[in-house]
């Protein structure tokens, strides 16, 4: 599975690093992935989930208040 941002809808809230500091960054006020420990600052960037964070990128994903967070196969 992976992870990426709409980047344009982010509420820069920091709700998803709060729920998975591994997985999401701020930068800017708007949130952005990381993918193995780096943070990916291309728009739409998609980044594996390792299954140890799988369920706290769904939660951050669920909680969105932008609902900018994207989760696919």
């Amino acid at each position: 599975m992976k992870v990426w941002i709409e980047q344009d809808a982010c509420t820069g809230d920091g709700l998803c690093v709060e729920k998975s500091p591994a997985m999401f960054q701020l930068v800017e006020n708007i949130s952005h992935v990381r993918h193995m420990g780096s943070t990916m600052l291309l728009g739409t960037a998609m980044a594996e989930i390792p299954d140890v964070h799988f369920d706290d990128v769904l939660d951050a994903a669920e909680d969105c208040p932008g609902e900018c967070i994207f989760i696919e196969e």
